[in-house]
């Protein structure tokens, strides 16, 4: 352990404790609920991809209205939300139109099949993570000096999605560069949580994860380098699913990175409201070749999977942590005790040696020396890091051109996360000794169930106190395992909560086919505003 960071986490934890009953008691005082986003009118809006690719096929539906349906709900949505970036409405009826005539030029229900077999997706609108790169649209990704920057061509993910028919309707919300979990920038303003808008949707994919918790967005594609898919998808109540290192191309993805194993840590990956698609579309994002490698195709016997089950952190490392939520380690224990009664093998289980979570997950992020820095000034490593704190200053009292939390996350790097560059190593190696740890563990036929963060969503700028429980999720992209975010319901304060499914390295068939039992065991994503379509 290292003895600096871990003073900072004490330090955070003890203000937690003090500041957050004064928040809750004095300066958010307790006010009834307010209708933030408006309920969900159209049924088409609450079904899955499965269910409107079989409406599609049997000509029961058109994808001209279901593209309506999804524009007119973001239109009636991001008024409130902030979400949008850009949006590609027009282009996209046409092209929804173009998919309709070619399904209506099939001859005969095998010529559809066959069309559909090559486009699985065909008349599917989705939504886009700015980073992730659509060609000719705004590729600024929160950040006031790339303002007039525009994609000069699809990244890898949006071309295959493309390929296989699907329709980009809109490009969402970043922070700035991605680096942050609040997604609030100097260029954009602040997007909003659809279930209270006095809460952060997260970050990065902070723009997806608050479309698809409103009901406006079918799918998203997310990036994550550190949680910025399960982050959003644990405070916006959807699923999320990071896949396995290198399983998934970056390729014109920004930031990006000279470093040649940055597709080990930074992966992009599904975002929606309904487990039973994420199969589907991960297969379309991995493209043939690595959907082989993960067995995509393979059916999956859930009374064949192992279980184990952690609350967290143990040991000194839980307790210098802040505790986690208890609806979130009761969602845990209920899923263990369903999948239990499946006939499963359900342990709760001692982790390998995670003493150092947050050195290792730290040293990840630290030693990813190729990616793109804010700042390029400064002559040595020591003039960037002052300039990088000048800047910090600057930023708190609204002087600078950056996000404080952008700056904050940059610092953490040109320090070496406050380490030594040989701690750093050192803490890689311990990580890559860890990765087989776990592979023993999970071996091919086993998950773990393990607190996605410690809390639900914070409220805007407090995210400093779940900021220091990040090694929660970003261990697991040192370590390159897969991890599914399932929702598990929302708490007295109406906020979603769940957890994450966590599989050896290449098993994520494992995640995604427990996903899918608890999606129908508890019911998934929940809507912020019930009405009479909820079922």
């Amino acid at each position: 352990m290292e003895i600096f960071l871990r003073l900072l986490l004490i330090v955070v934890k003890v203000l937690a404790v003090i500041i957050t009953p004064i928040l809750d008691k004095f300066v958010y005082p307790q006010k009834p609920k307010r209708t933030l986003v408006p309920p969900i009118k159209n049924p088409l809006l609450l079904l899955s991809i499965q269910e409107l690719r079989s409406r599609l096929r049997s000509r029961q539906l058109t994808s001209v209205e279901l593209v309506k349906a999804y524009i007119d709900r973001i239109e009636s949505v991001n008024s409130h939300l902030n979400a949008v970036i850009e949006s590609r409405f027009p282009a996209a009826l046409k092209e929804a139109q173009n998919a309709d005539d070619l399904i209506a030029g099939c001859a005969s229900s095998e010529a559809v099949e066959k069309l559909f077999e090559g486009r699985p997706l065909l008349g599917l609108p989705m939504t886009v993570k700015e980073s992730c790169g659509i060609e000719g649209m705004t590729f600024s990704v929160g950040s006031l000096f790339r303002k007039n920057v525009k994609a000069k061509a699809d990244g890898d993910t949006v071309k295959r999605l493309k390929t296989a028919g699907a329709i980009p309707l809109l490009i969402s919300a970043t922070p700035e560069y991605c680096f942050s979990i609040e997604t609030d920038t100097l260029l954009n303003g602040r997007s909003v949580n659809p279930y209270d808008d006095e809460r952060t949707p997260g970050g990065s994919s902070g723009g997806e994860g608050s479309l698809n918790g409103a009901g406006a967005s079918l799918f998203g594609i997310g990036s994550d380098i550190g949680g910025s898919i399960r982050i959003p998808s644990q405070y916006c109540g959807i699923f999320g699913h990071k896949p396995s290192g290198r399983a998934v191309s970056t390729k014109g993805h920004f930031p990006d990175s000279t470093d040649s194993d940055i597709e080990h840590y930074l992966v992009e990956g599904p975002m929606t409201r309904f487990a039973v698609d994420l199969t589907d579309l991960l297969r379309v994002m991995a493209g043939e070749e690595n959907s082989k490698k993960l067995r995509l195709a393979e059916p999956v016997q859930l009374n064949k999977i192992k279980v184990n089950y952690a609350l967290g952190w143990e040991g000194l490392n839980g307790l210098i942590h802040m505790p986690v939520d208890e609806n979130i380690r009761n969602s845990i224990c209920r899923a263990a005790t369903h999948l239990k009664t499946l006939g499963l093998e359900v342990t709760q289980s001692q982790l390998p040696n995670l003493n150092n979570s947050v050195e290792m997950a730290l040293s990840g992020i630290a030693a990813q020396y190729g990616m793109v820095y804010l700042l390029e000034g400064g002559s040595e490593e020591s003039g960037k890091v002052k300039q990088n704190l000048w800047e910090i200053l600057r930023s708190l009292v609204g002087q600078s051109s950056y996000t404080t939390n952008a700056l904050m996350f940059e610092l953490l790097r040109r320090t070496n996360a406050f380490m030594t560059r040989a701690k750093v190593n050192q803490y890689l190696e311990e990580s890559r000794l860890l990765i087989g740890e776990f592979s023993k563990l999970l071996g091919d036929n086993g998950v773990l169930l393990f607190p996605t963060l410690n809390l639900p969503a914070p409220r805007h700028k407090w995210s400093v106190f779940s900021l220091w429980g990040v090694d929660y999720t970003l261990i697991f992209n040192v370590l390159g395992l897969p991890v599914t975010h399932v929702p598990m319901g929302l708490d007295e304060r109406g906020l979603p909560y769940g957890f994450s499914i966590i599989a050896g390295p290449n098993q994520d068939r494992l995640c995604l086919r427990v996903a899918v039992e608890l999606e129908r065991a508890f019911g998934g994503w929940k809507p912020a505003v019930p009405n009479e379509l909820n079922l």
